[in-house]
């Protein structure tokens, strides 16, 4: 996997799988490596996002893919562990919404690894690894969401040091919704248009 540097840039257009508009495109640059590896984030429709934090290389302890963006309370990895197919693992923590820290909430974690493929995408071709990761029943800090799920498919070119591609969905109920019945999340696709 190459390791973070500053000024190391991805550029990615986020797609709406359901109607296929084109949502934003933001730039993530890293902009510190020590002690943290810090990416700021900017779309070019919403401008300023909250960052990307990891510590160490490869686990995540700011989240910001979601909306409201996720502080962990111990760092989680960002990609399977081992990139060999077949590898899983399960993960359990709590995170806290950084507008309001005075309260956590219960975040399981499980990673997959699929296997290797070759992609491409606007920014080239690339040898890539794919893997799944879901976010089963998770507590949300919506009180009106007494249900959740998440679930993505990515895949992780090590040369460039990040995903070309991340599909991502959830799902949600409220009291007295049944999961046949369950309101969507947003359902997006990020894909690489530029790095350096």
């Amino acid at each position: 996997m190459r390791p973070p540097q500053v000024g190391q840039q991805w550029v990615y257009q986020i797609r709406n799988v359901f109607n296929q508009e084109i949502v934003d495109v933001v730039t993530e640059t890293v902009v510190a490596i020590s002690p943290q590896v810090r990416i700021e984030r900017i779309g070019k429709k919403l401008g300023p996002l909250p960052e990307e934090i990891q510590e160490p290389w490869g686990y995540v302890i700011q989240d910001p893919q979601w909306r409201p963006a996720q502080r962990f309370q111990q760092a989680l990895p960002l990609w399977p562990e081992k990139l060999i197919p077949g590898w899983s693992d399960f993960y359990r923590t709590r995170y806290q919404v950084p507008e309001y820290p005075n309260a956590s909430y219960y975040w399981g974690l499980s990673i997959k690894a699929l296997g290797w493929e070759s992609i491409s995408v606007p920014a080239g071709q690339f040898k890539v690894f794919k893997y799944h990761s879901e976010n089963p029943y998770f507590e949300s800090n919506d009180v009106f969401r007494v249900g959740n799920y998440r679930e993505e498919d990515v895949w992780l070119a090590p040369e460039i040091g990040r995903w070309v591609v991340r599909r991502s969905f959830g799902r949600y109920i409220t009291l007295g919704v049944s999961w046949s019945n369950a309101y969507w999340d947003d359902y997006l696709e990020w894909e690489l248009i530029s790095w350096k």
